[in-house]
Parts: C-alpha cells; structure tokens; sequence
C-alpha cells in the first residue's frame, strides 16, 4: 500500500530483535509504515510498547496477523523470530504475494548484506540477513575479496552471553553453517569458516570480530587496507557504531596443506581485520551490537526495496 509515499509492513516476533526493530521503523523510516507487530506471548513487553507506540498488535502468530484487517495492505513482513518458525511463516507469506525480510538463520531465501549486494536482490521474495557475525564481517571480507582473490576466509564473532537469548541459542548450528555459506557467495572466498563465542564477562562486552582472510603473497597491501577503511565507511553509515579497532594487519604465512594446490608457492598473506560493533541503544543495550547491526541492516534493506517500489 502507498500510503504518503509509505509501504506498509509488519514485525513478527514480538522478542528483543523485533522490538528494536520496530522502534527503528518508527524513528528513521522514510519510506516505510509500521503497520502491525505480531507475537504469541500476549504478556511480553514487545507487543506492549507496540500498543502503547499505536500500532496494531496480535498475539495469535501468523495466523492471527492473515486474519487482521491490516494484513490486505502489507507489503513487507520482517521475520525476528527463529529458523524453524520461518519455514511457514514464508510459506504463508509467499502465498499472499508479501516479500520477507528474514532476520533468522533459516537461509530460505537469498543472503543479503546491503553494502555488498543489495541492489543484485531488490526484486526477490524473500532476503535472508544472514547472521549477525555475517552482517559485521562479511563487508569486510567482500573489501579484501575486490582486491585480490581470498583462497580462505574465516571470521570469529564474540558477542556478550546477555544479549545472547533464546533464539541465538537454539540457532547456533544454523549460525555456524548459514554464516559460512554466505562468507563465500556474498564475500567472495573460496572457502570459508565461522565461529561464535558467547563471552560471560561481566559488566557485559560489545561484540567483536576479527576477520582472517588468506590471499596470495604478493597481494597489493596498500590497496587492501584502503578497501577495508572503505567498507568500513559504508556499514557505519547505517550502523553508526560499526568501527575498526586497529590498523589492519598482515602477515606472511606457510600455506596449509589444504590449500597448497591454490598457490604456485608454500607462502601467502594472512589479512586481519579486527571490528567492534556498539549497539544504537533504540530498545536494547549498546553493548548489543550483534542485534543492533541485524535490525539497522534489515531496516536498510527494506528502505531500499521500498525506495525502488515507490519510483517504479
């Protein structure tokens, strides 16, 4: 629905990624309009806010946002909730014609990161946002990847146990592999590996990442470096606490032997990027930047669809 140059759009999942994302939508939104936040826990404070904030709530899932008035004029729906909820909840949602912004590791529809490869998928009925350590290192091994080929890359998300809930720890398998997949076919390396660490450190850390890509030796260091700080300027554009933490660094490396085939000698550069990422604090802590790039990401995202729908 155009209502004053506004696409209307729907939350489900009525949890902490949900709310903020709602808060944001309210806030900074130009080309959207929330319309309806959708939960199954009528009691939680998500649905709450949402009724206090004006905007049409249902606590009957999926089921109950299809049965809303509101539901014939939706034309985005963002899924915070888990990877075994979104299977039907873009099924359903497909059926009626609205595109999903999936915000869960479910990995059903195609990988987006905005700064890498948003305009590829403006027209796809489902994005998958990847996962939180995808959206923080994936820019910064597609930076690394523009420069010189990336044989192997390798990225270790430590975010703070607090701002770990229920759904990251029920999706921890799904955000190794979804992670790992879309290190290769959004950043561009031949191979890639993700790991999380839910750090109990006490008070709470922001997330951090450090990214290792493997390129050949005689990779151009200074072109590389300049790609990274680019990116880097990009992401926090619409993640203002998205920041390198120090110089990037690299280091001559013996190849392992899994990758000896990929080099026509036994050395190569090992590129390391080390990022730090403060949440906005719209509804959660700063220290939780891994939800906070997730929603400011998916928020960037359906502006952009929104944007292209509206000049059509």
């Amino acid at each position: 629905m155009k209502d004053n140059a506004r696409l209307s759009v729907a939350v489900i999942g009525s949890g902490n990624i949900g709310t903020d994302l709602m808060i944001k939508l309210l806030r900074h939104a130009q080309h959207l309009r929330m319309s309806v936040m959708v939960g199954i826990d009528a009691a939680s404070d998500g649905l709450a806010r949402a009724a206090r904030l004006g905007v049409a709530t249902t606590a009957d899932g999926i089921d109950g946002l299809v049965a809303m008035p509101e539901f014939k004029d939706l034309s985005i729906a963002f899924d915070a909730t888990s990877a075994g909820a979104h299977r039907r909840h873009a099924e359903i949602l497909a059926q009626h014609g609205v595109t999903v912004i999936d915000l869960t590791p479910a990995a059903i529809g195609l990988f987006v990161v905005p700064v890498v490869n948003l305009d590829a998928h403006l027209a796809a009925p489902n994005i998958n946002m990847v996962t939180c350590g995808g959206q923080a290192t994936i820019p910064m091994v597609s930076a690394v990847s523009r420069v010189a080929p990336v044989h192997y890359a390798e990225i270790v998300a430590s975010i703070s146990s607090r701002s770990a809930g229920p759904g990251t720890r029920a999706n921890i398998d799904e955000f190794t592999e979804t992670t790992s997949r879309a290190i290769e076919s959004v950043g561009g390396a031949a191979a890639g590996k993700a790991i999380i660490v839910l750090n109990p450190a006490e008070p709470p850390l922001m997330m951090r990442d450090t990214v290792y890509c493997l390129v050949d030796e005689a990779a151009d260091r200074d072109a590389i470096e300049a790609s990274v700080h680019a990116m880097a300027r990009d992401v926090a554009a619409y993640v203002p606490g998205y920041r390198l933490k120090q110089a990037v660094q690299f280091d001559p490396v013996a190849i392992p032997a899994q990758f000896a085939g990929r080099f026509g000698h036994g050395r190569g550069l090992k590129v390391s990027v080390f990022l730090e990422v403060e949440g906005a604090a719209h509804y959660l802590p700063s220290y939780a930047g891994n939800l906070d790039i997730m929603t400011s990401a998916a928020l960037r995202t359906a502006e952009q669809l929104a944007a292209s729908r509206l000049a059509a």
